[in-house]
């Protein structure tokens, strides 16, 4: 049996506990919690890049194979992520967000139409994989010139494409130049539609009289001679009214027989003055005259 001694027994100070042990709990070192990439953490809480848990919450599909269609419109999306994993894709709308590149697009070869108007593409080199791809619409980007699209010629199914909206006011570099649609056209023939306008088939004469119009009339778009300033067809004063010849000569007849009555009234005039004094000169002074005339 130990005796006591009563001495009063000191115990080592406790340190504090750090910042994180009072948000993981006491007693837990930090290096038995997972660390998360700051890089990952941070474009899932932007939603900035494609996830299975997004494509799932999107799709209401438990298996990224299973789905067919798929909205991702207006996401504000950068990175495409695993999309490429969603082998039966048919469907795609990928509008509005800000993405530069198609990279995991040219898994699908299954996918049959794509929207991916209004982001910052300059190039669609990944769509040239998509053999199923039959309408694209991919106006509101950044494609410079016709020779970007080389990459869609082997796309024997491509039917539809757009690179200018302007309902939406979206357009790309490359449709500021007159000869775009004759250049899209002869890289790609076997398109139907361009810019929602038919260019082959039923009603392709119509929207080509449309644009042969619109060529004509704009300044400066013809090659050939310019055309000469219109003239009228009459000369000035053709349509004034002008007297015709009758009746020139109607009023000059009148004019003399005006001329003629005044002076048939000035004859007459004299010769009252005449017969007045002729009467005065024989008639005797103070007689009354027995002549009534």
């Amino acid at each position: 049996m130990v005796p006591f001694s009563g001495r009063a027994v000191s115990r080592p100070p406790v340190a504090p506990a750090s910042p994180s042990q009072n948000r993981q709990g006491p007693g837990l070192p930090d290096r038995l919690h997972p660390m998360e990439p700051q890089g990952e953490k941070l474009a899932e809480a932007d939603g900035v890049r494609v996830t299975p848990q997004l494509l799932k919450s999107r799709s209401g599909e438990f298996a990224l194979e299973s789905i067919l269609l798929l909205k991702l419109q207006g996401l504000g999306l950068v990175d495409l992520g695993c999309l490429g994993e969603c082998l039966g894709l048919e469907w795609l709308d990928l509008s509005g967000n800000a993405l530069t590149q198609l990279g995991p697009l040219a898994c699908l070869r299954q996918l049959a139409v794509l929207n991916v108007a209004d982001n910052r593409l300059t190039g669609l080199e990944p769509l040239g994989a998509c053999e199923s791809l039959q309408s694209l619409n991919a106006a509101g980007n950044l494609l410079a010139t016709p020779g970007q699209l080389q990459c869609l010629a082997g796309l024997r199914g491509l039917e539809y494409l757009r690179l200018r909206d302007p309902l939406a006011r979206l357009s790309n570099p490359l449709c500021t130049s007159p000869s775009y649609w004759a250049a899209v056209r002869e890289l790609l023939p076997g398109l139907k539609v361009i810019d929602g306008e038919r260019v082959s088939g039923r009603g392709s004469e119509f929207y080509q009289l449309c644009r042969d119009l619109d060529s004509s009339l704009r300044p400066g778009s013809s090659p050939g001679p310019r055309a000469t300033e219109a003239q009228p067809w009459v000369e000035p004063g053709y349509w004034e009214s002008r007297p015709t010849r009758s009746s020139s000569i109607l009023e000059e007849a009148c004019r003399q027989f005006q001329h003629a009555l005044q002076e048939c009234h000035d004859l007459d005039r004299q010769a009252n003055d005449s017969l007045a004094q002729a009467e005065r000169a024989l008639s005797p002074a103070g007689a009354t005259s027995s002549f009534v005339f």
